[in-house]
């Protein structure tokens, strides 16, 4: 026979219908608290973020026609008072749209979409648009930097052909303090320092670093007069670095013998000197510089040649790719993120100075481009 505790039974009893009340309840709780974080989740998307989104931007051939700003068709690219020959292929430089800005940042949301999508970044916002800086006065400053960027591809591309190009190096303002003060003049043109003439600012900067704190020598021209002045360095801090300096700022443009004209509109910044180079060179060079081949690229020039780094090399590389590109030329610089980076069905070429990117497109031509040198780790 067996016995049941009856006091027991009833408590267990009592117990189990107890948790069967609690189990729906902790479900409604469960729930209604993932339907709160759902809800919060999804309402903190849309929130303003503090990020902008780079993506690849339009993609322009030197060679060919662009949109003027009165919506008429123009060469990208005119050279007038020198002989010009017809080419085909294509010499692209590849631009960068920033999504978002301070007016208007993009959301949470919006991020996580780019996450996956290897042709996006997702950039600080202070790296693009710095404290204090609006919208209307960076596209100031691209806008400055695009014409100082085609003022130096032009010069550099006809001094790769030989033409003399001397440079007009300005003064445009000078510190306060300034070791020139009561010396150099608003609007002197600097000809020569230390006997030396020269070519650009680096040049200027060069003989004033060698005199290590004594002083220089500077001829000068004002008012169409010509004069010698002596001005003594002092230890300066410029662009963030201490260095010697004579305390003033300068403008320098170039006295090209022939004309170039570069049109394109709504693009600003430095990165497309090395394609307008070459762009302005195989115009101005009888036959097919590319030999019908799609070239693409980026990189600053300077006057010298010298291929610089730019931003944005992944979204570049990306939208050549997509405009129907098969080569690419990157700044030696860039290498680093270039390597493990390279869209599918694009070669991309590694250039450090304006030769190398002239040599490089006329292997492309040829059909050696399997000899170029590809990026690797560390340039």
């Amino acid at each position: 026979m067996t016995l049941f505790d009856d006091d027991a039974a009833s408590r267990g009893a009592r117990r189990r219908i107890d948790e069967g009340r609690r189990a729906p309840r902790r479900l409604v709780v469960g729930s209604v608290a993932l339907l709160v974080a759902l809800v919060s989740l999804f309402t903190m998307s849309f929130l303003p973020s503090d990020f902008v989104l780079e993506r690849p931007g339009p993609v322009y051939n030197t060679l060919g026609e662009v949109e003027s700003g009165e919506g008429e068709l123009v060469s990208l690219i005119a050279v007038d008072g020198a002989e010009t020959f017809d080419t085909t292929g294509s010499l692209s430089l590849t631009t960068v749209e920033v999504v978002g800005n301070r007016e208007h940042p993009i959301s949470w949301i919006e991020l996580a979409l780019a996450w996956m999508d290897p042709a996006r970044a997702i950039v600080p916002i202070d790296a693009v648009f710095p404290e204090g800086l609006t919208s209307e006065q960076r596209d100031e400053q691209n806008a400055v930097m695009m014409t100082d960027s085609q003022s130096q591809a032009s010069a550099a591309a006809l001094r790769a052909l030989d033409y003399d190009v001397p440079a007009d190096m300005r003064v445009v303002s000078l510190t306060d303090g300034s070791p020139s003060q009561g010396v150099v003049e608003e609007g002197d043109r600097i000809l020569a320092a230390d006997g030396t003439r020269l070519a650009d600012v680096d040049e200027l900067r060069a003989v004033i670093d060698a005199a290590a704190g004594d002083p220089v020598e500077l001829r000068l021209e004002r008012d169409g007069e010509r004069r010698t002045v002596e001005v003594t360095p002092e230890r300066l801090t410029v662009d963030g670095s201490d260095s010697w300096a004579v305390g003033v700022s300068i403008s320098t443009s170039y006295e090209l013998p022939i004309d170039v004209t570069i049109q394109l509109d709504n693009v600003g910044g430095p990165s497309a000197g090395t394609m307008f180079a070459l762009g302005i060179i195989d115009a101005l060079t009888p036959g097919e510089m590319t030999g019908g081949e799609h070239i693409a690229g980026t990189g600053t020039i300077t006057i010298d040649g010298d291929v610089g780094r730019i931003g944005g090399i992944r979204q570049k590389m990306h939208g050549a790719r997509e405009a129907g590109n098969s080569y690419f030329l990157a700044p030696t610089g860039n290498c680093d993120e270039v390597v493990g980076h390279v869209p599918d069905g694009l070669q991309v070429v590694s250039v450090a100075t304006l030769d190398d990117a002239i040599s490089a497109v006329e292997a492309i031509a040829e059909g050696e481009a399997a000899s170029l040198p590809a990026c690797t780790p560390g340039g």
